[in-house]
């Protein structure tokens, strides 16, 4: 699902996964977001959100945080206020990486994934991650601005293999022409 939407104000993106079976190590999935300044889109970002971290102005932050799956409902919960972002950051890139302290884990590995990201009650994207099976981690999607315009979004599930830093590192970079 994609979205050509525009002026979009605040997003929560959201991921759920089934627990790992009784005996073996955890599951444990994380949502990532990347903030870019306006002068350099693709460069290094200014800022990461993830598990134990805010933005520094509390316009990014991670409501819950799972590290095992278990529970009802939505497991990793993040909001992103685009409308409070001050101009100098013009994008947003959102990941998911699966956690590889206990071995090497791919989104195939896991039960029932699922990712949604939405303003208010609009589903902006969902996906299962069925695309990006051989992958330790993923870009969900971006929100752009040009100036002091509009936040538009663009859902872009890209898979990636490495480990959670390395992800964090190359989330942001331009993706493959083709």
């Amino acid at each position: 699902m994609s979205t050509p939407n525009k002026d979009i104000e605040k997003v929560e993106v959201r991921v759920k996964w089934d627990p790992s079976p009784h005996g073996a190590a955890a599951n444990d999935l994380d949502i990532i977001a990347a903030t870019y300044p306006a002068d350099d889109p693709y460069g290094a970002p200014a800022y990461l959100v993830h598990f134990d971290s805010r933005s520094p102005d509390g316009t990014i932050t991670l409501n819950r945080d799972s590290r095992t799956g278990q529970g009802f409902g939505f497991d990793e919960v993040m909001t992103i206020e685009l409308n409070r972002l001050a101009e100098r950051y013009g994008r947003v890139v959102v990941g998911v990486a699966i956690q590889q302290r206990d071995g090497h884990k791919t989104f195939g590995a896991i039960g029932s994934t699922a990712m949604e990201i939405a303003e208010g009650y609009t589903k902006l994207a969902a996906d299962d991650f069925s695309g990006v099976a051989w992958a330790t981690a993923a870009v969900v999607g971006e929100f752009t601005r040009d100036g002091s315009g509009p936040w538009g979004f663009r859902s872009a599930v890209r898979g990636y293999d490495g480990d959670p830093d390395a992800f964090a590192a190359a989330m942001g970079s331009r993706p493959a022409e083709g």
